[in-house]
């Protein structure tokens, strides 16, 4: 994993991220967005323009903000299966 899209983005949905990944890894869950870790390119462009600082460094994370580490890949392997 990467970067991780915390709480702050539950609801907001601003798209701004989406708009600026060159990898295109981010992708629209339920009530907000999610990063593939196993396409993201750790370029920090979607950190930066974060309107509500939602996204954090894997490693960065706040504690109280881990929640959303396992919610990212519990959306992955479904995601995954969805797409196959």
């Amino acid at each position: 994993m990467a970067f991780v899209i915390t709480s702050p983005c539950i609801g907001e949905k601003a798209a701004d991220c989406v708009d600026v990944c060159p990898v295109d890894c981010i992708a629209e869950g339920e009530d907000q967005f999610f990063i593939d870790p196993d396409i993201c390119i750790d370029c920090g462009a979607c950190e930066a323009v974060c309107p509500v600082q939602a996204i954090y460094y894997e490693e960065d994370v706040p504690p109280e903000e881990l929640k959303y580490l396992q919610k990212a890949i519990e959306f992955y392997k479904t995601y995954e299966g969805e797409t196959n």
